[in-house]
């Protein structure tokens, strides 16, 4: 496959350049060596392409997942406890989890777990590539990444996504770039306050 475009968000592509330069060559590396061709297996059941074979958003995951395991791009989890109390959420926001518990057990308020993760990370820069649906692009935008980041377990978040010429090579709902991308400008330079690089890729 081939990166067809790229935005940087806060610099996100300026900080991988300076400072991780050989984590991007990676990505630009695995992303070159995924085959499309042979993730074209989807036989659509939908109305209006019934028969056709489609690109397989399983199998593209999985022919990115082995390639970025081999380059040693692991899964992360940021674990955290919630509450319904706004003043104990904004007083715990920065502890660590056991702190967290604790403060919340203390107030005599019930700790509720909850955890964020990112199925690649390597020397702090996360990795999601996504072929589901609209509301996961957002929900790694604004809530993955960001998480990572505010919990400075992250300097940039890195996205890959379907540009509209693959996106309409397969099932119906899923997200692509040019729309993903329309949706992080319309919110400002500022949001989400963290860097990020937003990746279309096609065959």
């Amino acid at each position: 496959m081939r990166i067809a475009e790229t935005y940087s968000h806060l610099n996100g592509l300026e900080f991988l350049l300076v400072h991780k330069p050989t984590l991007w060559k990676e990505i630009q590396s695995v992303i070159k060596d995924v085959d499309a061709n042979k993730c074209r297996t989807k036989v659509s059941k939908e109305k209006t392409m019934k028969g056709e074979l489609l690109f397989s958003p399983i199998d593209m995951n999985a022919a990115f997942k082995n390639l970025l395991r081999t380059k040693a791009w692991e899964e992360s989890r940021v674990s955290y406890w919630v509450t319904r109390s706004e003043k104990l959420i904004r007083k715990t926001l920065t502890m660590s989890s056991e702190q967290q518990k604790r403060e919340i057990e203390a107030a005599g308020e019930t700790p509720i777990f909850s955890y964020n993760q990112t199925d690649f990370v390597k020397d702090r820069v996360a990795v999601e590539v996504q072929f589901g649906k609209y509301a996961f692009v957002a929900y790694d935008l604004f809530v993955k990444h960001l998480a990572f980041y505010v919990g400075d377990r992250i300097d940039v978040g890195v996205e890959i996504l379907p540009m509209k010429s693959l996106q309409s090579q397969m099932s119906s709902g899923v997200a692509y770039y040019e729309g993903e991308f329309y949706n992080v400008v319309r919110q400002g330079r500022g949001v989400p306050a963290v860097p990020l690089v937003l990746l279309g890729i096609e065959p």
